[in-house]
């Protein structure tokens, strides 16, 4: 019996371990949702609207999985992305701005934020939580100065933008009265895509990406082997940053408007992918892969409850939390299986 343990637990590292749990209940979640409650989760659009709904979530939960591989945290993304949605609002209504140039606001707010919050955590050793605490207060008092009401964005050029959809071929239905209704994706989930790729192959084949995994797991080790400790922190930050940027843009792309308001919680959900994801709050074990279905798992929980008629707020910080609790007992128990299987 020993033996089958090694064999299952010993040839798997803790990444892969892992990723492999996070897919497994995800797709055992979404087909029980098939199966027992069907309606639009029979449809392809169903899976493809997650996906648009959460296209700016998953840009910043990979940027969270950076810095939590590399044993940190950054709570400032929901204010990130709030403030980059106001201040590219406010640039293309009031200012007549630009495409590219909102664009440019995004990126420039990220790279700011990511220049200072790295700097402070990597250089002045200040504690990433509260860098990242003050950095959301700081992105949620600004976005409200910006401008205090809410608005939708008129400019005709973001409009457009905005409303153009990318066709998924053969993936469309028949309506009730008979016409065929194709399926489709938002340009922010091309981009997010391209975003968990280019990670993923960045954490997987670059030395960067290794650096990350190695200062996360050990920081004493790190330096042993020669890596600078300070700049991989400092880059982390900055990742998941310029990440945050990039998520406000395309979550501005998918609402179009701005408001002191948006994006709510939005780092506790991307924390909370993080971990779905199989990336651990103690650094050094994590996979992009896995963020992106730790977010497809967050999202699929929350629409089985409400479409069980649940649709009441607090139910959606109950289902988080008992999915949390879930997935870090499994990981608990998995790992300690391991450790047990590689002893024996």
């Amino acid at each position: 019996m020993s033996g089958s343990k090694k064999n299952i637990f010993g040839k798997m590292n803790d990444t892969s371990l892992l990723l492999t749990i996070t897919i497994v209940i995800f797709f055992l979640m979404y087909i029980g949702a098939i199966v027992f409650q069907g309606g639009a989760f029979t449809k392809p659009q169903m899976f493809f609207n997650i996906l648009n709904a959460n296209a700016a979530l998953i840009i910043t939960a990979c940027g969270m999985s950076v810095v939590m591989i590399s044993g940190g945290i950054d709570i400032s993304v929901g204010g990130v992305v709030a403030l980059v949605s106001m201040c590219c609002a406010v640039y293309l209504d009031y200012h007549d701005g630009s495409i590219i140039g909102s664009i440019l606001i995004a990126l420039g707010i990220g790279i700011a934020y990511g220049l200072v919050q790295g700097f402070l955590v990597a250089y002045l050793d200040i504690q990433p939580f509260i860098v990242s605490l003050a950095g959301m207060f700081f992105a949620r008092g600004m976005t409200t100065i910006v401008n205090t009401a809410p608005f939708n964005v008129a400019d005709d050029e973001f409009t457009a933008l905005k409303l153009t959809r990318i066709i998924i071929p053969g993936m469309g239905t028949t309506n009730k009265k008979g016409i065929y209704v194709p399926a489709y994706v938002e340009i922010g989930v091309i981009v997010a895509l391209i975003v968990v790729a280019v990670l993923f192959i960045a954490l997987r084949w670059t030395k960067l990406g290794r650096s990350f995994y190695a200062v996360g797991g050990n920081k004493q080790s790190a330096l042993m082997l020669g890596i600078n400790v300070k700049r991989t922190k400092f880059l982390s930050h900055m990742i998941c940053s310029v990440l945050a940027g990039i998520g406000g843009y395309v979550y501005f792309l998918h609402v179009g408007s701005g408001s002191a308001s948006h994006a709510m919680g939005m780092e506790m959900n991307a924390i909370a992918s993080s971990i779905i994801g199989g990336t651990m709050l103690t650094g050094g074990v994590g996979n992009i892969i896995g963020t992106l279905f730790g977010v497809l798992s967050l999202s699929t929980i929350q629409n089985i409850v409400s479409s069980a008629g649940l649709d009441q707020a607090w139910w959606t910080g109950i289902t988080i939390a008992a999915m949390l609790c879930i997935f870090l007992l499994i990981q608990s128990v998995v790992m300690a299986q391991k450790k047990k299987a590689l002893k024996a």
